[in-house]
């Protein structure tokens, strides 16, 4: 058998087991209403938390951008692609963030998986969070130090780790909002306990920027603890609803990482046409709340509506894990609202672990509560 066949066997072992991935068409923006495959559908599964993928502010000066710019950007940052509006931006996210600086990468998985590496040396002990984003984890792969794995948001097992692993350096690396739960890092006790045994803090802020504090600024302004973590990293491309990722800290970090971190060193930078639409968005967020006020009171009440129709379940965060279990039921479930005209991703094994397979909704500030009414409805009715 040679490996194309091989490939063959493995895709039809998936198909057996329900695991099987497949891409929908989406021929619309990402909105709340939009179309997938020729069908309108209500779209329940974008991480356009604050649905600014499809802004007509934002699009006019993007396109104003593009003209004086152009539409890409030549090479990586090192070389000819650097850009005074690369630079405006990182400036406005230091500012956003309170921090002293900021870098630009293409994604936030490239910013793991370059900041980790360039961090930790031979003598470093890496605590990773056991729920850790896919990215986090590819990070610690590459990174030549030890990696261990402490139970979910578990600080006393995090605690206990430290203790044993007897380490001289070390850094604690968890997700702000966990990617597929939903819940929010214990990060007081995190910071307390990183401080205790000298150790750095990373964390990643993809979902909790936009969401999360009374002006959506994250982690940070949720517990008011600015200044406190090491290294701050997120992405653009969820409440942002443009494409990149960043790190925020101290100007000695982010110098460091623009001579160490090779996924920023070796990629051609981001064109200047998207980090304007980052540039706008961000822009938004510092001028006008409500958009954040109008998520937030969405999450609330879809919880109240899931309660009220049988699934008791509380977020504080855009992602609402509905867990089901078996891989098959779940599928079934997502399909059968797909063909009702709603999107919701059936999350499943690798992603999530064997047998905790789940319906991801995520929630937009623009929709209804019409909507999210009837989706609550009819998630509990084929579920229950």
């Amino acid at each position: 058998m040679n490996r194309l066949q091989e490939m063959e066997v493995y895709l039809q072992q998936l198909k057996t087991q329900h695991l099987y991935r497949k891409m929908y068409e989406i021929e619309g923006p990402q909105v709340p209403i939009t179309k997938i495959q020729g069908k309108k559908m209500l779209i329940m599964s974008s991480n356009s938390y604050l649905d600014l993928c499809h802004n007509e502010e934002i699009e006019q000066y993007a396109m104003a951008i593009g003209g004086k710019y152009g539409t890409g950007s030549g090479g990586s940052r090192l070389t000819t692609g650097n850009t005074s509006l690369h630079r405006q931006l990182e400036q406005a996210l230091a500012k956003f963030k309170k921090t002293e600086d900021c870098l630009l990468f293409n994604t936030g998985y490239m910013a793991n998986v370059g900041v980790i590496p360039a961090v930790c040396h031979e003598e470093y002990t890496i605590f990773s969070d056991a729920l850790n984003h896919a990215s986090i984890i590819d990070g610690c792969r590459l990174a030549k130090a030890k990696t261990i794995i402490y139970k979910h948001n578990d600080m006393e097992d995090l605690e206990e780790k430290i203790i044993k692993s007897r380490c001289k350096q070390g850094i604690i690396i968890s997700d702000a909002v966990f990617s597929m739960d939903g819940d929010i890092v214990n990060l007081p006790e995190l910071i307390k306990i990183a401080r205790k045994y000298n150790l750095l803090t990373m964390i990643d802020e993809a979902h909790s920027t936009g969401v999360i504090g009374a002006s959506g600024r994250g982690i940070c302004e949720y517990y008011g603890l600015y200044n406190e973590i090491d290294i701050l990293m997120g992405t653009l491309s969820k409440s942002i609803g443009s494409e990149g990722g960043f790190v925020c800290g101290s100007k000695v970090l982010i110098e460091y990482l623009k001579n160490k971190a090779r996924s920023f060193i070796f990629s051609t930078a981001l064109s200047p046409f998207t980090v304007a639409c980052s540039i706008k968005a961000l822009e938004i967020l510092e001028q006008d709340v409500s958009r954040i006020k109008a998520l937030q009171h969405n999450i609330q009440y879809f919880c109240e509506r899931l309660s009220l129709y049988g699934i008791v379940i509380t977020s504080k965060t855009s992602i609402i894990p509905i867990i089901i279990g078996d891989e098959e039921k779940t599928l079934k479930v997502s399909q059968q609202l797909f063909e009702e005209g709603i999107y919701i991703s059936a999350i499943r094994y690798p992603t999530v672990a064997k047998n905790e397979a789940r319906l991801r909704v995520t929630l937009m500030s623009t929709h209804t509560y019409e909507q999210l009414d009837y989706v609550a409805k009819r998630i509990s009715e084929l579920i229950l």
